[in-house]
């Protein structure tokens, strides 16, 4: 089940492995000012991105884009990663619904560790501003980098890929 809140309702909620652990020293650094994980993801233009390995098999995507409408977005799952996906700029919608409800679009690609799914207008809406954080799961298929108004909004993020298991 999909988990979100600010930094500090995730860390009490979600597991204590090390992996987590790694992902939790990761977003201190990155939300620290002046600390070189802060400064490369500040350096960072829209539309760039930047994959950053953190330890067994945990890294990090740094990103920075503008939302998008809605009817440009897209359902997709992850079976070997966990998804903790923090905002430190900007916000977005990002919708989920469980893997159960959903009908698969594109067929799971184990080198890219996604499956697309069709549209679906039940899932539920999570609103995330910067400093908050959501954390989804295999089985919560979910579409990031939603619009929030009638504009688009820059995002800066990172999302920590967490190995399942």
């Amino acid at each position: 089940m999909a988990l979100f809140g600010t930094i500090a309702t995730i860390k009490a909620q979600a597991p204590r492995t090390q992996a987590f652990l790694a992902a939790y020293a990761y977003l201190e650094e990155v939300f620290r000012v002046g600390s070189p994980a802060q400064a490369r993801l500040l350096a960072l233009t829209e539309g760039q991105s930047k994959r950053v390995e953190l330890t067994d098999g945990v890294y990090a995507m740094e990103q920075v884009y503008a939302t998008k409408p809605r009817a440009e977005g897209v359902f997709e799952s992850h079976r070997k990663y966990i998804d903790l996906q923090v905002l430190l700029e900007g916000e977005e919608i990002l919708e989920v619904i469980d893997l159960a409800r959903v009908t698969v679009s594109q067929a799971y690609d184990a080198e890219r560790d996604y499956a697309l799914y069709a549209d679906h207008p039940e899932g539920s809406r999570l609103r995330l501003k910067a400093g908050e954080a959501a954390i989804f799961y295999p089985v919560d298929v979910h579409m990031p980098s939603v619009r929030f108004a009638d504009q688009a909004v820059r995002v800066r993020k990172t999302v920590v890929k967490i190995p399942v298991g």
